[in-house]
């Protein structure tokens, strides 16, 4: 990740109180349906963790949606995302992992047999 998208990272995250964490949601998705299911499943988190993080908003390309997600609790706030994904019975296999804000390296959430993590 380049030193411009950090700042960017750290300046949002500064805008949304002192948050240290970026927990991203990885979801395998090509299609329309796809991305419709995921915008309406990222609505849902905003509501959902509000008084936790703050959903930053996603991407959406090379075969994945990813959710960004600004938190001081990555695990915490994975706990309750996964509940959501889970009764909303998102069909899309998920990853998550976490970083530092400043940092570049993920620390692996979900599932725990996955060995690497990349935001492409």
């Amino acid at each position: 990740m380049g030193d411009v998208t950090s700042i960017a990272l750290v300046a949002r995250c500064l805008r949304h109180g002192t948050m240290k964490y970026q927990l991203v949601l990885q979801f395998g998705a090509t299609s329309t349906e796809d991305f419709d299911r995921l915008v309406a499943l990222e609505d849902t988190l905003i509501g959902e963790l509000d008084d936790l993080a703050t959903v930053d908003g996603h991407d959406f390309g090379l075969g994945e949606f990813n959710i960004f997600i600004l938190t001081d609790d990555p695990a915490e706030s994975f706990d309750k995302a996964h509940r959501v994904v889970t009764d909303q019975g998102v069909p899309n296999a998920m990853r998550s992992a976490y970083r530092q804000l400043d940092g570049e390296d993920y620390v692996i959430l979900w599932p725990s047999s996955l060995k690497k993590f990349k935001v492409l």
